[in-house]
């Protein structure tokens, strides 16, 4: 728009002689011409044109008809063009006024229109973290012995060396307890010292102190062994101890909840076997094995061809164990057993390389989605 649009021409001409009746008239040909300017007002910057354009004190046409039209004229005119130039300028103060609302409340719809969300559209699909396949594996197992009656308890991490080896029968002698096996922390002078515990079996004395049969509890959490890192082994990994403790409970208890468990984890096919072996805790003690399930038992790789895989140790508690809590080892017996949660979840997931859990690599744990 053109800053002053009427600064020359007839409009602006010298009123000379003219009558009331013609100084009405010319001031009617500028408030068209107002209007008309008016209507090419569209947005900010030309709402700001016309008002300079009209209002502007050095050159704008309202300074231009006071210079030229109401100064000069005669004493008999001077009160019908000041009358004219006062309503004039109302006219184009009120209506340079309603044209800036106008703009602006365009101008808003504007931007409320830009960033209108269209909810009609597909949303963004945000990525969802999943469990990780330790953490359902814990819960797997914890949903199979809640079933049959047992109660999760946790204990500390840092343990004594009571609690860890000589409250479960492991002697002073034992290699488990040399510096090579297990993390022993620095105590100060005359304090006991401490360990990072190399199982969770200490809850069972733990427990035991605290609780007279019946007994019925798994521990899962973390464990720490001095073990160089690789696909199979690692300083920290994470076990469930279970541990049933009341009066008549035989091996044949023992072997049907090992069996039960095993079948609820891996599938109704697969079949255990239990071998002799032997943990300063339990005694009798066994090797738990399970048919290999990558082959069914028909003999791979994995299983080196015997068709059977080692899942877990378990055995009967040794009666000496009780001497600690003092239970009567006549009365009650009971049975352990230790699950490395890793190994079950290798089996579980096909996983062959347990560095895998703690790595973070997103394209591993979105497979557990």
């Amino acid at each position: 728009m053109d800053p002053n649009p009427i600064s020359t021409g007839k409009i602006l001409s010298p009123l000379d002689a003219a009558t009331p009746e013609q100084v009405a008239a010319r001031f009617g040909e500028l408030r068209k011409q107002f209007d008309q300017d008016t209507a090419g007002a569209t947005d900010e910057n030309g709402w700001k044109s016309l008002r300079d354009a009209w209002l502007g004190r050095k050159s704008g046409v309202l300074t231009q008809v006071t210079d030229t039209w109401l100064k000069p004229s005669k004493p008999e005119l001077k009160r019908a063009v000041g009358q004219s130039l006062n309503e004039l300028k109302a006219h184009i103060e009120a209506a340079l006024e309603s044209r800036r609302v106008a703009i602006e409340a365009a101008a808003e719809q504007s931007v409320l229109a830009r960033e209108r969300e269209d909810l009609s559209l597909p949303g963004v699909a945000r990525p969802l973290g999943s469990r990780h396949p330790l953490r359902q594996t814990f819960e797997e197992i914890e949903r199979i012995f809640l079933s049959l009656g047992y109660s999760v308890v946790s204990g500390p991490e840092m343990e004594t060396p009571y609690y860890n080896f000589e409250a479960l029968h492991i002697p002073e002698h034992h290699p488990a307890r040399d510096n090579m096996d297990t993390f022993y922390m620095a105590a100060p002078q005359g304090a006991s010292p401490l360990l990072l515990r190399t199982h969770t079996s200490p809850m069972q004395v733990r427990t035991m102190e605290k609780q007279q049969p019946p007994v019925r509890i798994i521990v899962p959490g973390k464990v720490y062994r001095r073990d160089n890192p690789d696909a199979t082994h690692g300083f920290m990994f994470h076990q469930i101890e279970g541990l049933a403790v009341d009066t008549d409970i035989t091996f044949c208890d023992f072997k049907g909840t090992v069996e039960y468990f095993v079948r609820e984890f891996l599938g109704p096919k697969i079949k255990t076997r239990l071998r002799p072996s032997y943990f300063p805790f339990t005694e009798p003690s066994v090797e738990v094995d399970a048919t290999c399930v990558f082959c069914g038992g028909k003999g791979c790789n994995v299983c080196k061809q015997s068709g059977w895989i080692e899942l877990f140790g378990a055995g009967m508690v040794d009666p000496a164990v009780y001497g600690f809590v003092n239970y009567d080892a006549k009365r009650y017996s009971g049975f352990a057993f230790g699950l490395g949660v890793e190994r079950l979840t290798q089996l579980k997931y096909n996983i062959n390389d347990l560095q895998l859990y703690f790595q973070n690599d997103v394209r591993f744990l979105r497979q557990f989605a």
